[in-house]
């Protein structure tokens, strides 16, 4: 998978954006991030919000990813590949 990276929240969020529009199913991929002991705090058709890793984590329909707190790159694009790979 490619990403690129775009900071926001002032710095203290990161999102993986990914070069594809993966066209995740939000509703297939929630019941997956349950099994996998993330708790999911809202959900509609085009994005799910969770607890993953120790940070608030939006997923994105499109293949976006956001974590809150990140500030490094590496680990974004790191866990962004190691999240969708397990959902996609």
């Amino acid at each position: 998978m490619r990403f690129t990276t775009m900071r926001l929240c002032g710095g203290d969020a990161l999102m993986a954006i990914s070069a594809d529009d993966l066209g995740i199913d939000i509703d297939i991929a929630a019941s997956r991030l349950e099994g996998m002991g993330c708790a999911i705090k809202g959900k509609d058709d085009l994005v799910a919000v969770f607890d993953w890793n120790g940070m608030e984590t939006t997923l994105y329909a499109q293949g976006k990813v956001m974590f809150f707190p990140l500030k490094d790159r590496s680990l974004c694009i790191k866990y962004a590949t190691e999240l969708l790979e397990k959902l996609v």
